[in-house]
Formats: C-alpha cells, sequence, structure tokens
C-alpha cells in the first residue's frame, strides 16, 4: 500500500466568515496538494462534517452565529472516533481565550496575519507529526485496534494475525471512517493499478475480514462500495 501522506492529499476544512482571509488562505494553500473547504458559518461547518472527515480544521474565534470555541467542542465530539487536529487562526489575542481554545480541545492557537510560507509550514509540519505517530503507534476505533508494527488487529482483547493486503484494507477504511470507497479506490490504494470489473480480489478480503475481524467491521453501501462499520461510527 502507498504511504497515505502521498497517496492520500491531506484534506482541509477551514471555518472563517471573513471572505479576504478565506482568499489570502487559499492564496497561501495554492501550491500544495491539500484539498480545502471552506466555511463561513458554524452550522455550515457542523454540516459539512457529518459527510466529509478533514484532517484538520482551521478555525476561526469569531463566528456570525456561535464562537469557534463551541465549534471546537462540537466538532470534537462529533469526529472523537478520529480526532482531526483542530488549530484556531484568529487576531483574538486575549489569555483567557487562548486558554478556553485550549481546554476545548485545540492542538495549537495562531495569531492572524501569518506569513503565507510560515502557515503552511506549520499546518503541515503538524499533519507529518500526526501521521508519524499513527503509522507507528497505529489506530483504535471503537472495539478495534491496529498494531502497524506487529500488523495485528486486536478486538476486544483478541489478536488477530491477518495476511498485509487484509490488514491495508481495513487501515484503509479506518483512517477515513465516515468516507465510502468505491471498488476502484480500494484497488488503487491497496494494491495499485487499474481495477476491472471481472476482479474477485477485493471481494474475497472484504470476506475474510468480517470471518476473522466480525461481520459489523465493513459495511456494503450497494451500488458504492464499502466503509468501515460499526454502525459507521
Amino acid at each position: 500500500m502507498k504511504n497515505r501522506s502521498t497517496a492520500v492529499p491531506k484534506h482541509l476544512l477551514v471555518v472563517d466568515p471573513n471572505q479576504q482571509d478565506q482568499k489570502n488562505i487559499a492564496h497561501a494553500f495554492r501550491n500544495t496538494d491539500f484539498p480545502i473547504h471552506f466555511a463561513a458559518s458554524a452550522i455550515e461547518a457542523l454540516d459539512y462534517i457529518q459527510n466529509k472527515t478533514p484532517d484538520l480544521v482551521l478555525l476561526e474565534v469569531v463566528l456570525p452565529d456561535t464562537d469557534g470555541i463551541e465549534v471546537c467542542v462540537e466538532i470534537k465530539k462529533e469526529l472523537a472516533a478520529v480526532s482531526p487536529l483542530i488549530v484556531f487562526y484568529t487576531d483574538r489575542t486575549e489569555d483567557y481565550t487562548q486558554i478556553a481554545a485550549f481546554e476545548a480541545g485545540a492542538d495549537d492557537y495562531l495569531l492572524k496575519p501569518q506569513n503565507e510560507r510560515v502557515l503552511v509550514t506549520r499546518i503541515r509540519s503538524m499533519l507529518q507529526r500526526r501521521q508519524h505517530l499513527s503509522e507507528h503507534s497505529g489506530l483504535q476505533l471503537s472495539t478495534i485496534q491496529l498494531d502497524r508494527e506487529r500488523y495485528l488487529v486486536i478486538r476486544e482483547g483478541r489478536e488477530i494475525v491477518l495476511p498485509r493486503k487484509a490488514f491495508e484494507l481495513l487501515s484503509l477504511l479506518m483512517h477515513s471512517p465516515r468516507k465510502v470507497f468505491s471498488r476502484t479506490e480500494i484497488y488503487r490504494e491497496v494494491w495499485g493499478g487499474k481495477f476491472s470489473a471481472d476482479n474477485r480480489t477485493i471481494d474475497v478480503h472484504i470476506r475474510m475480514l468480517r470471518e476473522q475481524v466480525g461481520e459489523d467491521c465493513i459495511k456494503t453501501i450497494k451500488g458504492v462500495g464499502y466503509a468501515f462499520g460499526l454502525k459507521m461510527i
């Protein structure tokens, strides 16, 4: 399987009502491979994360419908299983605001304006550190834990040894538990190359995972593909 830091571009959600600030951020990231979605309010941001899971949220404190602190709390609650990085980016300099942000679960607090290259470098560095920790310490969602060093799946204390490709398939789904992966995407990310409709490789590995890890570990989305199961987290 390809390294996810290069195979899958990191996805950013920027929550900021100021159009000029949105333009500045878009310009800063123009030469990166980060897909960016902009939300101008709390409700837009919270609606968005119902369907997409960002790797990092760049969040303004002052929003038209509530404050960014509350949004941070809600995102941490809604995406507890994957816990995206949350970085405040604001011109609010008060100590009490920064303290409240960190108490709400923020990973960093940056003051506007930042030099474009500095901003991108800081964001990239945070994502790379998160990726490094994920690759070396494994991943746990609900009752399933991945141990990448030993290529083990641990469920409720039971260690399950999987073939490498089956492990990588489960890892792919677990790293984006709200995403539905098409067969084409799965084959490209896990096996590489182009998927053909008569190829049963994915079916075999899905069946293997369900038999060894549990029927509920992978959900079939009819006519679309597969997603991590367990009631879709």
